[in-house]
């Protein structure tokens, strides 16, 4: 472990985005070491995000609604984002940590939801037992919440956690850092569980959902091995203000409130593809299980890619909300290719608008990000990153929820004939999909821009740790 450490020290300042973020309080190996948390919550998001969905779609016959229903559920516990960030900002252990607990809690229910899921997922087959789909159907539920649970709980902390340790200047570029960290994760995850269910089978899809509940657990014991110190305890216990409270005040200006509902719409403009893409690649364009998870790999690489140019462009003094409406510009350029890919039955069509709508959703992400952390004052960065996590993964959900109904109910229209003979085809709930999606985002764009007119003062430029500048650079050398 230690000589992995070392080696993604010496690699991650040249190739890792914000990996020069660095200082000799917080080497680069404790904090890769930390950002293993993160690698557990993008394992378990490309398996029920990318991977089951396609299985329980494709393989499995389960309708689309009831696996949005599903992969919804884990999101139905990210506003309590919000909640746990606040918490974890005030709490104090009987051992003296403040985060730990939540990371640890977060940890063992999401490895719980991991240990329930593949033999409900056997069930909803029928397995010959009277009621058994109903059982599956109820536990696979259950799972899925558990799962949820688990990722909101121990990311919200972890990521705060990352904040108490770094320095004020640099926090936002940690939360980032540990960002690109949780994409790493889903990419090396997206191609293992692709090499893995090549040649489907549900013992061995049994066995690739096990193996990652007892990897969350090993690796996020050494994620959070003495990271957090201890504090006193018994003495100076700090009183917890009241949520709803701090809540009014910190939503009261006008400009976090846009921020907010500007980044819920792309949220959920960027994640109505979730669940389904890969049956996308598998039903209209006869891709194989491995190979449409191969697409979640290009759509994290992607997402990579939009950390990367999001660093260069914040060196350059780019406004962040003026980043993140260039994620969505990118955003719908790839849409229109994937749109484009069925009529077309071009493979690699689909693959580029992939890459593409992570490419966008990386450039919003940060943008949005970066603006969030600027809310966080007075130690209440847990706050400001619940806040964030919360309205950007309840978003989603509501998006995935109903990106599954609308494509089993425009599909059976189409196929039924009652939108007309051009119409008739598989890809014609999902391009219905897709058009939403594009929508969303241009609503997106509408909502950013009284943000993105305004100019980013240098005060808050130099509290991101980037030297200040007369006026705003052009983003990637042209301009704006």
């Amino acid at each position: 472990m230690s000589r992995a450490a070392r080696f993604w020290g010496r690699m991650g300042t040249r190739f890792l985005p914000f990996a020069d973020v660095a200082t000799a309080e917080l080497p680069l190996s404790r904090l890769l070491r930390l950002s293993l948390f993160q690698v557990s919550v993008g394992m378990a998001f490309v398996l029920i995000n990318f991977t089951l969905n396609r299985v329980m779609i494709i393989e499995m016959g389960v309708p689309a609604s009831l696996v949005a229903a599903m992969v919804a559920l884990p999101l139905l516990f990210a506003p309590a984002r919000a909640l746990i960030g606040h918490k974890s900002d005030h709490h104090r252990s009987v051992l003296g940590w403040r985060r730990v607990p939540y990371l640890w809690f977060g940890s063992l229910v999401q490895f719980a939801g991991l240990a329930i899921m593949p033999f409900a997922l056997l069930l909803m087959t029928g397995g010959g037992a009277v009621g058994g789909a109903n059982i599956g159907i109820a536990g696979a539920c259950l799972a899925f919440l558990f799962v949820g649970a688990g990722m909101a709980t121990s990311q919200t902390a972890g990521l705060a956690l990352a904040t108490d340790l770094a320095t004020e200047e640099n926090r936002p570029r940690v939360v980032a850092l540990l960002y690109v960290m949780l994409l790493l994760g889903m990419l090396v995850s997206s191609l293992v569980f692709g090499r893995l269910l090549h040649g489907f089978t549900p013992t061995r899809l049994v066995g690739v959902i096990q193996g990652t509940a007892v990897l969350t657990m090993l690796i996020n014991i050494v994620a959070l091995w003495k990271q957090e110190a201890r504090q006193p305890t018994g003495i100076d216990r700090p009183v917890v203000p009241d949520f709803s409270e701090t809540w009014g005040d910190f939503v009261a200006a006008p400009r976090t409130r846009r921020l907010l509902v500007s980044l819920g719409l792309g949220a959920a403009g960027f994640a109505m593809q979730d669940i389904l893409l890969e049956p996308y690649g598998g039903q209209v364009l006869g891709l194989t299980v491995g190979e449409t998870t191969a697409l979640s790999a290009l759509w994290s690489a992607g997402m990579i890619g939009g950390f990367a140019l999001s660093q260069r462009a914040l060196a350059r003094q780019v406004d962040p909300h003026r980043l993140a409406g260039f994620g969505v510009v990118i955003g719908i350029a790839a849409f229109a290719m994937v749109v484009m890919s069925a009529p077309l039955a071009a493979v690699p069509l689909l693959c580029i608008g992939a890459a593409g709508i992570g490419l966008g959703n990386g450039m919003f992400s940060v943008g949005t990000l970066i603006a969030a952390m600027d809310l966080s004052h007075g130690g209440k960065s847990g706050l400001a990153l619940g806040a964030w996590g919360s309205v950007q993964a309840s978003a989603a959900g509501v998006a995935i929820l109903l990106s599954g109904a609308i494509k089993d109910g425009i599909g059976a229209l189409a196929e039924s004939g009652r939108l007309g003979a051009g119409m008739v085809g598989p890809a014609t709930g999902y391009s219905f999909v897709w058009h939403i999606e594009i929508a969303l985002l241009f609503a997106t764009l509408v909502a950013l821009g009284p943000l993105a007119r305004r100019a980013w003062n240098a005060r808050h430029r130099a509290g991101f740790g980037f030297p200040e500048v007369s006026s705003q650079r052009p983003m990637f050398g042209g301009e704006i």
